[in-house]
């Protein structure tokens, strides 16, 4: 079991719950193929990783906003974003959760699903209301 561990003052949560809150507001903004993958065990520097797709730069945009905002307000900031600009591929790192937002050509092209194929994977079906 994964202890708990402080991200910031107000926000306690587990790695996992972290990783899902930010799956979770990716799904509020229509992202697709939202995959979970367990990193412990395998790299240091984080426990889960976030892959989903938006269709277009715009929409990878506004879902990795999204994040931003969610978890903002239960008062967790990304400790660096990178890509926002071109926006094929948004690399958000929470520390024990990092999310990758990425177009479909993006996503095709560096196949980090594949990449880390001996992770636990878990693709997410989330409703969105």
């Amino acid at each position: 079991m994964t202890p708990t561990r402080t991200i910031e003052r107000e926000f306690s949560a587990t790695p996992l719950e972290l990783a899902m809150a930010a799956a979770n507001a990716a799904a509020d903004k229509k992202a697709r193929d939202i995959v979970l993958i367990d990193m412990r065990g395998l790299v240091v520097y984080t426990d889960y990783m976030v892959v989903c797709t938006g269709s277009t730069p715009r929409q990878t945009k506004a879902i990795s906003d999204e994040i931003r905002k969610q978890l903002k307000e239960q008062g967790v900031s990304a400790r660096r974003v990178e890509g926002e600009r071109e926006a094929e591929w948004i690399l958000m790192d929470y520390l024990d959760a990092v999310v990758h937002v990425f177009t479909p050509q993006a996503r095709d092209f560096y196949r980090l699903d594949r990449l880390w194929g001996e992770a636990p994977q878990q693709t997410l079906e989330l409703a969105v209301p």
